[in-house]
């Protein structure tokens, strides 16, 4: 997808951003920041637009960084049951050619003694 100019309005002021995002994607962040941003300001007033662009980056941060080490986990329990889902395959393809064996045996003995 091309590159798309998008105008934001954020606490106040405008901003256009190119982005290869959708144009209602791009408008939901930056609606979901404004929110997040006024919220704060609302709540202290002696705060600025930058400390609460600051903080609400923080914000961002720290759920980006837990979102990824959750990912992150989960991409290693879901190689964990890869493996043992290709080892107990493995075993399972064993089990079968030991009980065909094992049936072979059991035909010969049967035909031998028969």
């Amino acid at each position: 997808m091309p590159a798309s100019k998008v105008r934001l309005e954020i606490c106040g002021n405008n901003y256009v951003i190119s982005t290869t995002d959708t144009e209602e994607y791009t408008l939901s962040l930056a609606e979901k920041l404004d929110k997040q941003m006024n919220e704060f300001l609302a709540t202290t007033p002696s705060a600025s637009v930058t400390s609460a662009a600051v903080l609400c980056a923080l914000s961002y941060l720290d759920e980006l960084e837990k979102s990824s080490a959750s990912a992150d986990n989960m991409r290693s329990q879901i190689k964990d049951y890869l493996e043992d889902a290709a080892k107990a395959k493995l075993e399972a393809e064993e089990a079968r050619r030991e009980l065909e064996r094992l049936r072979r045996e059991i035909g010969y003995l049967q035909n031998k003694n028969g």
